[in-house]
C-alpha cells in the first residue's frame, strides 16, 4: 500500500509541476498521522490557477490509477482546496492562506521528500 500511495503522489507532483504549480511540498506522515501517509501542499499563483491544478490532478490520477478521490473540499474561489485519495492528501493553496494556516508548521514531525521551488 505505502508503494502505491507514493506512487500516487509522484503522479500527483508531476500533474501539479506541468500546470505551473508553485512550491509543491511532498510530506511523509507515515507514524506520525493516523489517517494518511502522505500530504501534498501547492500554491497556485490565482483562483484559475487553484482550478486548473485541482482539475488536472483529478484527472491524471483517474486516467493512471484508475481511481477517483474519496472527497474535494473547499473550491478554487474559496483560496483552499483539498482532494482526499486516502494514503495521500493534496492541498492546493492561496499563497496568502498556505502563510495563513502553515501547514508545514503543524505538521513538521513529517518527513520532507520532496519540495519543488
Amino acid at each position: 500500500m505505502p508503494e502505491e500511495a507514493i506512487n500516487i503522489a509522484r503522479t500527483i507532483i508531476t500533474s501539479l509541476e506541468d500546470k505551473k504549480g508553485e512550491d509543491i511540498l511532498l510530506l511523509d506522515l507515515i507514524g506520525v498521522c493516523s489517517f494518511t501517509d502522505y500530504f501534498i501542499l501547492c500554491s497556485g499563483t490565482s483562483e484559475r490557477a487553484i482550478k486548473a491544478l485541482s482539475e488536472e490532478a483529478r484527472k491524471v490520477v483517474k486516467e493512471k490509477h484508475s481511481i477517483v478521490d474519496q472527497g474535494v473540499e473547499g473550491d478554487a474561489q474559496s483560496g483552499w482546496v483539498l482532494i482526499d485519495y486516502g494514503d495521500v492528501i493534496l492541498h492546493i493553496f492561496s499563497k496568502a492562506l498556505r502563510e495563513y494556516y502553515q501547514l508545514e508548521e503543524l505538521w513538521r514531525e513529517g518527513k520532507v521528500l520532496l519540495r519543488v521551488q
